[in-house]
């Protein structure tokens, strides 16, 4: 959880810590990523593309992004609900196509709101979790 302003918005210098954060550890990690993060209403609030970055990865960063911030939960657990069978199978043909696989998580304020999502994409699914998790952590220290 992190503190945000009064009006409880996430602001842009906390979506400037959180790209600052995200970058490190994909430096960390020796990948280049696209890293998004959107505010509350799911509008592009920053985003960077890393040299080398896939340029197809930018858009998937920015959906993924805006996919946790509409259903205000990671976009793995979209995945996971959204397999043949599942209560939300084929959603990811809504809303101007949405992604349902790791690398979007949903940014909550200290009340438990969702003031905003961060989305990464560039490298394997388990990779863009992990730089999206250290993108949030910026927040939380």
């Amino acid at each position: 959880m992190i503190y945000v302003n009064p009006r409880n918005e996430l602001t842009s210098d906390q979506a400037d810590a959180i790209l600052a954060a995200a970058i490190e550890k994909s430096t960390e990690l020796s990948v280049a990523m696209n890293i998004a993060v959107v505010d509350a209403g799911a509008n592009l609030k920053a985003f960077k593309r890393m040299d080398e970055a896939w340029l197809g990865s930018i858009d998937i960063a920015i959906r993924k992004a805006r996919t946790a911030r509409m259903f205000d939960m990671p976009t793995g657990k979209i995945g996971e609900l959204s397999q043949p069978g599942g209560p939300l199978f084929n959603i990811e043909q809504s809303n101007g196509g949405l992604i349902s696989f790791p690398g979007g998580l949903p940014i909550r304020a200290n009340d438990g709101s969702v003031v905003g999502a961060i989305g990464v994409s560039g490298s394997t699914v388990e990779n863009d979790h992990s730089v999206a998790e250290a993108g949030l952590s910026a927040l939380l220290a």
